[in-house]
């Protein structure tokens, strides 16, 4: 792209707060909006239908279709994306990734605007433009419409079940070896940084490792922990590339997915590459262990027993997810040596099961 000619989209509606679900149709009317779709996720009609049906009560804008879908095969959402009523105006998701991924794209396919009501923090993907689809039976990463809104309720991400909260840690924490890895790219020669985005990601991760908190429930936190990873999906935006975000470590953890037969969180096996490429990297590993102690991160992930020759198996996979990266991982020395610090790290050995 040539000086002067970038053009970036970032969201018009910002709202995080707490009760934002019981004022839903009146963020949304604000924007000047008269007739939405609504998708919702799975049991999120049982949990919150009734709250987000009433927000629209007294409101002039008014649902006139209602979906419920985590398919997010793109053949199933090509399909019901052309059922969506002519005169719709907006969509908005509300759910977890898969919902918000399945809206996205629809609005990627009708030219709607898409507003993003994530019910977990669990990833960056509730504030950029990516979605993760089913294509031919596989899991790909596809791009659509960056979120014309985004409105968070506190409440609910924090009473969502810890492992989501803990997901969204990991993948935050992630931004300082994928950032890491992009310089590292650059310096190569194999690609150019766009440091207004890296900047941005360093400043989302940074801002939340500094937090003080007593509890990962605590208000303050959940809503540090919304709003780094709504700035990563910005830096996403503006880098027009998923660099900034994700390098090595996220490359690990798509290769789990292809090995492992049921994978866990996205965001958990980010979290435990990011320590590992952390160290393979020698950077801010000192930071990376704090932030993961004293969240409770790492015993939470001994919950899962992961285990160390699945990744084994990742790291060799992973140059092959992404081949025209140049990564930390994309190199046999520095494989090599993950391959190593799994069987000789203390805390590795602690939180992988060896089998």
């Amino acid at each position: 792209m040539r000086p002067g000619n970038n053009r970036i989209a970032i969201p018009a509606i910002l709202e995080v707060g707490k009760g934002n679900l019981s004022y839903l149709g009146a963020l949304v009317e604000k924007s000047g909006f008269s007739k939405i779709v609504m998708f919702l996720g799975q049991g999120i009609n049982e949990m919150f239908g009734e709250k987000i049906r009433q927000s629209f009560k007294f409101q002039s804008t008014k649902i006139i279709k209602t979906y419920e879908s985590d398919d997010i095969d793109i053949n199933n959402i090509i399909k019901l994306a052309f059922t969506i009523p002519a005169e719709a105006d907006v969509i908005v998701g509300i759910g977890g990734g898969k919902v918000l991924d399945v809206a996205k794209y629809s609005c990627f396919l009708k030219k709607l605007p898409f507003i993003s009501v994530p019910t977990s923090a669990s990833n960056d993907g509730f504030s950029s433009s990516g979605c993760s689809l089913v294509i031919e039976g596989k899991r790909t990463s596809v791009n659509a419409i960056m979120p014309y809104g985004i409105i968070v309720d506190i409440d609910v991400i924090k009473e969502a079940p810890e492992k989501y909260i803990y997901s969204g840690i990991g993948d935050l924490v992630s931004k300082i070896t994928a950032v890491y890895d992009w310089e590292f790219e650059d310096k190569s020669g194999k690609a150019k940084i766009e440091d207004f985005a890296a900047m941005i990601a360093k400043k989302s991760v940074n801002s939340f490792v500094r937090t003080e908190f007593k509890s990962i429930r605590e208000d303050f936190f959940v809503k540090e922990l919304v709003d780094s990873l709504t700035m990563s999906g910005i830096a996403v935006e503006i880098a027009q590339t998923s660099a900034p975000a994700s390098g090595s470590e996220h490359l690990i953890s798509h290769a789990l997915d292809k090995i492992v037969e049921t994978p866990k969180l996205h965001g958990l096996q980010v979290g435990v590459a990011t320590y590992l490429m952390s160290k393979v990297q020698e950077h801010r590993y000192e930071r990376v262990t704090k932030v993961f102690n004293d969240t409770g991160f790492f015993e939470h992930v001994k919950t899962h027993e992961m285990r160390i020759s699945d990744f084994e198996k990742a790291i060799d996979l992973a140059p092959s997810i992404k081949p025209n990266r140049y990564t930390y991982i994309h190199i046999e020395e520095y494989r090599e040596k993950a391959k190593r610090l799994l069987r000789e790290d203390e805390i590795l050995k602690s939180i992988l099961k060896n089998d």
